[in-house]
């Protein structure tokens, strides 16, 4: 989805930096904590410090990361933020090329699969989380018979909403409203089919 303040992402480089499974989880993980250590990034991806590091500046050469302030005294921290609100990758911006179309292929299946090892790993642990997280966590599936304007249209709906619910849930953190929140992933596909 594009957000506001969202990078768009249309060169191969840059996509392949961010298409590397290590890097996506990395990048989603500093996406999460906003700030981080490669100390702290290695512990939730279960690597070495040394090779967390590497990545993070592989991120940071292309501009999808950038060093964020130190949030604490000692100095031989390496402190990293996000660059942006987040990355957009669009299809169209790679249909020139066969090379191109190949990369973002490849890069959307990568983030797909790990989406989809996220739900899992909610369903493996779902219950861990309770009655109030799994009766509130969606899980359907709609079909319709749109146009692609309508899709559009539905498209733009949904950025809106979850925008609202961003902003909503990170203003009420800003005002220290911190119990009971947890991390939420949403992900949501709209794509033509035939039977």
């Amino acid at each position: 989805m594009t957000a506001e303040g969202s990078r768009p992402i249309t060169d191969v480089g840059t996509l392949k930096a961010l298409a590397h499974p290590l890097r996506m989880k990395l990048y989603r993980g500093l996406c999460v904590a906003e700030k981080a250590t490669a100390s702290q990034l290695a512990e939730q991806v279960d690597e070495a410090v040394s090779l967390v590091s590497y990545h993070l500046r592989k991120l940071a050469e292309h501009g999808l990361i950038e060093e964020a302030e130190p949030q604490s005294a000692d100095g031989r921290e390496r402190w990293w933020q996000p660059s942006s609100e987040g990355v957009s990758i669009r299809d169209q911006d790679f249909r020139d090329a066969p090379e191109r179309a190949a990369a973002h292929l490849a890069a959307t299946r990568l983030f797909h699969e790990q989406r989809a090892e996220m739900y899992r790993r909610y369903l493996d642990e779902r219950s861990t989380w309770g009655q109030e997280w799994n009766a509130a966590a969606p899980d359907s599936e709609s079909l319709f018979r749109l146009t692609s304007a309508e899709l559009d249209e539905l498209r733009q709906e949904l950025i809106a909403l979850v925008r609202k619910y961003d902003e909503k849930s990170r203003a009420a953190e800003a005002a220290g409203d911190t119990q009971g929140r947890e991390n939420v992933a949403l992900h949501v596909y709209g794509f033509p089919f035939r039977f």
